[in-house]
């Protein structure tokens, strides 16, 4: 089994805690301290909040982080059970300090939502109709 670790840098620690943990994800302390905060968002997926100059660590010398705020190089896509729960997410997202990215997008047999963490990096919340996959 494959797992997906997704590293975010981020302008507020503090702040990304708070909306990470607003939308429900378990916090994993093991892996957590002032310049970092791990989710466990399922059972594959991790996502890693950490500082800009935290994040910049990890890059080899002459490369610098983006800044999510202004340009969007990446957005992470999860599925949902429903569209019931791609619009919750996005509710969840703006409640604790996020905010919508686009409109939702209703395709009938797809849906799908998008919001930004406090720092603006990009999510998607998105349903397919199951019969739709099978062709």
């Amino acid at each position: 089994m494959r797992m997906i670790f997704v590293n975010l840098p981020v302008s507020d620690v503090d702040a990304a805690r708070t909306f990470y943990a607003g939308l429900g994800w378990q916090l994993n302390e093991q892996f957590s301290d002032e310049t970092t905060a791990s989710f466990v968002v399922s059972d594959t997926i991790t996502a890693m909040v950490l500082s800009r100059e935290k994040f910049a660590g990890f890059l080899p010398e002459g490369v610098t982080a983006g800044d999510p705020a202004q340009h969007v190089s990446v957005m992470n896509a999860l599925s949902a059970d429903s569209s019931e729960e791609c619009d919750d997410l996005l509710a969840k997202a703006v409640a604790h300090g996020g905010r919508q990215f686009n409109q939702p997008q209703d395709h009938g047999f797809m849906y799908g939502t998008s919001f930004a963490d406090p720092s603006g990096n990009v999510w998607e919340a998105v349903w397919m109709d199951p019969s739709a996959l099978q062709g």
